[in-house]
């Protein structure tokens, strides 16, 4: 009977892939994207050092088949900010060697693949939004720096965000007049392009037109130059055994980058299309992209915010737009390249300081006072490391100190609920039984959730605090824990062991399987004698109860088992 089913599915998978229900639409929408995409590839690609003709054909090879292959529908992708900055850091390190440089793009591609693959897509969306903030506004910070001295006329000594600061004061102090007119031309374009002219020709789209035909009327602003025509050439990636650490850690980085810049995009299509993304199959996507990409000398890409959303607003839903929006730019290169050679670098750079003003995070740097400090600290400081040390260390710094903050604040919780007890939840059993016990039994119930090392730290302290002196009985609920780590349980066994010597009876209750067989498999229920657990803690209260009297058997032996240092 399975069999029946399963070819429906796939059928249905199939006519999935390619709807044509919207088809107007898809192609309005690809269309419209392709024409916001057309500058700003041009201008990804100068920025990144391989030409605006990589970035044409990274836009075209990555937006073709990362729609073709991805997880969601209506994503439009291409050079993006923040990979350009780390592809640009990539080609300068590399000496701008294509058979290095791209094949850290293949291999970027590969990961990507390989992370599907994995299904490590779910993991890559629980990045605190701090950090993503952070390195996102970081990135945006990157791209102005290196476009001010463009805006001047001068290109920065070397790559990297330091040399382009440094050469900022020499650029002013020596403009190209010419260049600073075309490229306050197209700031002023970018920045006060009205949103209804915007509809039929996009910002960065007159910016471009504006100040390319002003420099016609007052040459003498640097320009792009030759641009090859043609369809690209294969490269060959070579990797030499000195070389290999250096492009394994720039696959890495531009991987886990364009992932998280992908998917991040991908839930701006769902919120704008009440759709549900395939993270896994985007992930493979763009792997897809980003390998051939990188086989004909394109720069890598990825999920695009604006592009997307300028699709989505023009009608397209499906996969078919964002193949449409790839058409078009190899429309445009077969027929307009040669064009393209007149445009100034001052323009290009006018537009990337607007794409870098758009990333800046600056919804949340206006309320940030208003949220928790910690988070505008993480923010501020994961900022930092990106503009100043590398995307890498400020992610990876963001995570480690976001789960540490977490686990503290999940820990501080755990601890002020066994402090505090859980009296309200109590029956008027359990109160009377409480009351009758004068005091000998004491009760620890574990806040809901996982028992962490978070709390463990602070566990024994705790409950030696509360099991005073004259305490004849202490009661272990579990009933609230789901799991426990290695931490918790060596936490666990010191309580038990250190009741039982100090001459207590110890009741465990409420304890699922899972709770169940981890201490018994570190042997850390050795205090916990098995006539001790209770299914319920309404049971154990009242074997407590009865029992005050009677003194506790076997702590001899219990001591004489417990290992040293328990």
């Amino acid at each position: 009977m399975t069999a029946p089913d399963a070819r429906p599915a796939r059928a249905g998978s199939i006519q999935n892939r390619f709807n044509f229900a919207n088809l107007r639409g898809d192609i309005m929408g690809g269309v419209t994207a392709g024409v916001v995409a057309l500058p700003l590839a041009l201008a990804f690609g100068e920025a990144s050092g391989a030409g605006p003709i990589a970035g044409l054909w990274g836009a075209i090879f990555v937006g073709f088949f990362a729609a073709l292959f991805g997880g969601t529908g209506s994503q439009v992708s291409g050079p993006t900010g923040p990979m350009v900055v780390v592809f640009a850091g990539v080609f300068a390190s590399l000496s701008g060697d294509p058979k290095l440089v791209f094949a850290a793009v293949v291999l970027a591609g590969l990961i990507q693949i390989l992370m599907g693959v994995f299904r490590l897509g779910d993991y890559i969306r629980l990045v605190p939004y701090p950090v993503v903030s952070g390195f996102m506004s970081g990135i945006g910070v990157i791209i102005i720096a290196l476009q001010v001295s463009r805006l001047f006329g001068h290109e920065p000594d070397g790559g990297g965000t330091i040399p382009a600061l440094s050469a900022i004061p020499g650029s002013l102090a020596d403009p190209v007049w010419p260049a600073v007119f075309v490229g306050a031309l197209a700031l002023a374009s970018v920045f006060l392009w009205p949103r209804r002219w915007g509809r039929f020709v996009p910002g960065a789209l007159a910016a471009l037109i504006i100040g390319t035909l002003a420099s016609l009327a007052v040459p003498g602003a640097p320009v792009i130059g030759e641009i090859p025509t043609g369809f690209p050439e294969f490269v060959v990636p070579s990797i030499t055994g000195q070389t290999l650490p250096v492009v394994i850690e720039a696959a890495i980085i531009l991987a886990v980058l364009g992932a998280i810049d992908s998917l991040l995009t991908s839930l701006v299509a769902d919120n704008m299309t009440g759709t549900r993304h395939k993270s896994n199959v985007e992930l493979l996507g763009q792997g897809v992209g980003n390998t051939i990409a990188g086989l004909f000398g394109a720069i890598p890409g990825a999920g695009a915010t604006m592009r997307t959303v300028v699709n989505i607003r023009s009608g397209g839903e499906t996969r078919i737009s964002g193949m449409t929006h790839a058409v078009f730019l190899l429309a445009v290169v077969v027929s307009l390249a040669p064009l393209a050679e007149k445009i100034p670098h001052a323009v290009l750079a006018g537009i990337l300081v607007k794409v870098g003003y758009d990333i800046i995070d600056w919804s949340y740097i206006r309320r940030a006072h208003k949220g928790p400090r910690w988070d505008l600290a993480l923010m501020a400081l994961v900022l930092g490391l990106t503009v100043f040390v590398d995307l890498i260390t400020a992610v990876a710094a963001g995570v480690v100190l976001a789960a540490l903050a977490f686990t503290k604040q999940i820990a501080d919780i755990q601890i002020k609920a066994l402090r505090e007890g859980c009296n309200d939840a109590f029956s008027d059993e359990e109160h009377e039984l409480l009351e009758a016990a004068h005091g000998k039994v004491a009760l620890f119930d574990f806040a809901g959730g996982p028992l962490s090392f978070g709390a463990a730290a602070d566990l024994g302290h705790h409950v030696r605090e509360k099991a005073r002196t004259g305490m004849a009985s202490i009661i272990l609920d579990f009933s609230r824990v789901p799991t426990i780590d290695l931490s918790a349980a060596r936490a666990i066994e010191t309580i038990a062991c250190d009741a039982r010597k100090a001459g207590r009876n110890v009741y465990a209750t409420g304890m699922n399987d899972r709770v169940r067989q981890l201490l018994a498999g570190l042997n850390a229920d050795h205090c916990l004698s098995a006539e001790m657990r209770f299914s319920s803690r309404i049971e154990a209260l009242r074997h407590a109860v009865a029992q005050l009297e009677t003194p506790v058997r076997g702590n001899a032996a219990a001591v004489a088992a417990a290992p040293a240092g328990a």
